[in-house]
């Protein structure tokens, strides 16, 4: 399944005060004279109905502050699963729990039915997601953009092939869009605990000319085979080349393009050292400390996990 909403777009941020200029009236500058933010301009605390935590005007400043300092020396625990017992045809593991519970049907297209309940409904139910924090450069080389999509997974090793979705269209194509379609090529990043602040910082509906990596004060790395920068603070990134990409029509609004799916091959893979096995296979999930995209504003962290042996036949 794809998904094609750019967070970006959608993140919680204040908007564009009137003074700043927007894109249409912003000429692309290099990224290393790209203005900062101006402090009227930086990320706000509001809320959004995406998530069953919070209603809509509560203040979220005062909820994040009741709540306990973040665990930096968390490691990765690996517990048993729920029924180390299980035998084939056992089913779920909840003594039939689940079967006493009823369903509602949806339909995403029922009359009256916006389709924000459909984005709200699937980024909080289709959990938790990777999230590939794209950088990209401009065609003409003096611009570069940084930013998270959540609609975003590996689908393929042999060739490695990943697949981005963006809201919009390729007419109207936003930065990473525009840079991916006209440069044929990119650098998936993944984020990780010890940067997910400046990554999601990168999420700002920043106008052409403002620079993403000065936003998030994350550092540029020299790639190998594309021109893109790699995110240096990242312990997995991909440099990547486009494949293809396919629009999408929406359903409610016939005629309007409202989806770019791009398929990304991966061409380079840098790993920080101390993350990865000698054999250069395996990825220690310790290091990597991954973060993932939760519903609403809320980001997974990776801090238990389980292990199944594959069954055979």
């Amino acid at each position: 399944m794809s998904w094609f909403f750019n967070p970006k777009s959608l993140r919680t941020l204040s908007r564009i005060p009137a003074q700043i200029p927007t894109s249409r009236h912003l000429i692309r500058g290099s990224q290393n004279s790209s203005p900062i933010l101006p402090q009227s301009y930086r990320q706000k605390s509001t809320m959004i109905k995406t998530s069953a935590h919070f209603k809509v005007g509560e203040n979220f400043d005062e909820i994040q502050a009741s709540r306990p300092n973040f665990q930096r020396d968390a490691g990765v625990t690996y517990s048993k699963p729920p029924k180390p017992d299980w035998k084939e045809g056992d089913g779920a593991n909840d003594g039939g729990e689940s079967l006493k519970k009823q369903h509602i049907e949806i339909d995403p297209y029922e009359e009256g039915r916006p389709v924000s309940s459909n984005y709200k409904l699937l980024i909080s139910g289709i959990v938790p997601r990777p999230i590939a924090l794209i950088s990209t450069k401009s065609k003409d080389g003096k611009t570069a953009n940084l930013a998270p999509f959540s609609y975003a997974q590996v689908i393929n090793h042999d060739p490695p092939l990943f697949t981005v979705g963006f809201v919009g269209s390729l007419e109207k194509a936003k930065d990473s869009l525009k840079n991916l379609a006209e440069t044929q090529e990119c650098v998936i990043n993944i984020i990780s605990e010890h940067f997910v602040e400046a990554a999601n910082a990168a999420a700002v509906n920043a106008p052409y000319g403002v620079s993403e990596w000065e936003i998030s004060g994350l550092h540029q790395a020299p790639s190998s085979v594309v021109q893109a920068a790699r995110v240096k603070e990242s312990i997995l990134s991909i440099e990547g080349k486009l494949v293809e990409t396919k629009e999408f029509e929406s359903k409610a609004t016939p005629g309007k393009k409202t989806g770019v799916l791009a398929i990304i091959e991966g061409v380079r893979f840098w790993v920080r050292e101390d993350a990865v096995d000698e054999e250069k296979s395996v990825i220690d999930l310790k290091v990597l400390k991954p973060i993932s995209r939760l519903g609403g504003l809320a980001y997974g962290r990776t801090t238990d996990a389980i292990e199944l042996p594959r069954p055979k036949f």
